[in-house]
């Protein structure tokens, strides 16, 4: 067994259409080169989901894999090249599940130096302990396998990505900015209403009509303050707030006439939709009702901590397995580290692109979803004392910069991504670390 074990995950290579686009190919096959090179002896492992064979709609079976060969020749002759130097372990996850399902991939992947393991978990010598590496779609209802190696076992994700994801890749070319192919990067997925009004309102939109809707947008959160004080002036308790806001608006002449009818229309509107609001909120209340009945809604105090369900399985398996040290997983596309009871519990994260939720800082625009990279791998070795050495890194790769000056003009630039890369010794054996069960520094 190898002295040293890289990790990566979530590469979702594939799918339909505009989906077939790899973002990150040449820095992928600048890494396995680099390993190609190496005189490390390593390990590679790719821990599920590194293609998006779900996303493939049109084809079936084995002729997913040769679509596979057919657009990216060159990633698989340098799997081939890699793997003849630095041994390739795959484990699927659930967008590329078939692997576990079928024993010919096997074969056609021993082909290029990939070794599949159709397993939901694996495990790993390092130092004098024991790795844990699974992709962790069992972790997620959504998406977990009901009976792993079953063929026709799909999960309710499956069905998702077959008739949304896939129909995004086919449709997205036909947009403006060919932005609906971004699909699988929007996460969690309960974001995806309001990346499709984002994208619609700053993409999609006629420029005459989003521009015209600027100046009500923008003056929406002040004709809120506007309505307030007409209805002071209205029903005879306080006229001086209206006085002085008309008097202000007079010293900008037609400017503040114009500004005045944009309050008005926009006091009409806020009348109109506390009226509907009314109403709407006792139908959806029932449908959210009705949908929590079916298990398809989410209650009341169900909030909680992505990472909890994956740190209650990382106990399961430190708890069975004393020898365990780092617990490994993918599928939420979130690279953290984690420290529990003396030991790490580590997402490799995704190669895909991110997307971050920013919320306008004027107005009731929709919300903005800045893009940008971050590709992660893990690096475990093990020291000259039997413990295991970890290094989280980040791949460099400029952003995209493809928000719109509408987006940049009315958002803060969220800051870069910190803290995923560490460097960090880990031995359970060794007690002198932080209290059990409490957070590394190196958590994010």
């Amino acid at each position: 067994m190898a002295d040293t074990c890289y990790l990566i995950s979530d590469l979702h290579i594939g799918g339909d259409e505009q989906l077939t686009q790899v973002d990150f190919l040449d820095e992928l096959l600048v890494f396995l080169r680099d390993l190609e090179e190496s005189d490390e002896d390593a390990e590679l492992v790719i821990n599920g989901d590194a293609f998006g064979l779900w996303e493939f709609t049109e084809i079936e079976g084995p002729e997913k894999f040769d679509a596979l060969l057919d657009r990216y020749p060159e990633l698989f002759e340098q799997l081939r090249a890699t793997g003849k130097r630095v041994p390739i372990t795959l484990i699927p996850g659930n967008h590329d599940y078939e692997l576990a399902a079928h024993t010919e991939y096997v074969d056609r992947l021993a082909e290029y130096n990939v070794d599949l393991e159709q397993e939901i978990a694996i495990t790993r010598d390092i130092g004098e302990h024991t790795i844990h590496i699974e992709h962790g779609m069992q972790e997620d209802p959504s998406n977990r396998i009901p009976d792993f190696g079953n063929p026709y076992a799909n999960p309710p994700g499956y069905f998702v990505n077959r008739h949304i994801t896939s129909r995004a890749g086919r449709l997205s070319g036909r947009g403006k900015y060919n932005w609906l192919k971004d699909i699988q990067a929007v996460t969690p997925m309960t974001q995806i209403p309001d990346w499709l009004v984002s994208n619609y309102f700053y993409r999609e939109m006629s420029g005459w009509l989003r521009y015209a809707s600027v100046p009500f947008l923008l003056l929406f959160n002040l004709s809120l303050v506007y309505v307030g004080i007409y209805a002071l002036d209205a029903l005879g308790i306080w006229s001086l707030p209206m006085t002085v806001v008309r008097d202000v608006l007079d010293l900008f002449g037609p400017v503040g006439t114009l500004i005045d009818i944009v309050f008005a229309a926009n006091v009409v509107f806020i009348v109109l939709l506390i009226l509907v609001s009314i109403p709407l909120y006792v139908f959806f209340r029932d449908i959210r009702k009705t949908l929590r009945r079916f298990g398809l809604g989410r209650r009341d105090g169900d909030e909680r901590d992505p990472t909890a369900k994956y740190n209650d399985r990382a106990r399961e398996v430190f708890a069975e397995n004393p020898d365990v040290a780092v617990f490994l997983y993918g599928h939420t596309h979130r690279a953290s580290v984690t420290e529990i009871d003396d030991r790490l519990v580590i997402n490799t994260g995704t190669w895909l692109k991110r997307l971050r939720r920013v919320d306008p800082v004027l107005g009731i625009f929709p919300p903005v979803f800045y893009s940008s990279y971050r590709l992660s791998y893990v690096r475990l070795t093990g020291a000259d004392d039997g413990s295991v050495v970890v290094d989280c890194n980040i791949v460099d790769k400029p952003d995209p910069g493809d928000e719109t000056l509408l987006e940049r003009l009315i958002t803060r630039t969220p800051k870069p991504y910190e803290g995923f890369p560490v460097h960090e010794r880990v031995d359970p054996d060794d007690r002198t670390g932080p209290e059990s069960g409490a957070p590394s520094s190196n958590t994010r």
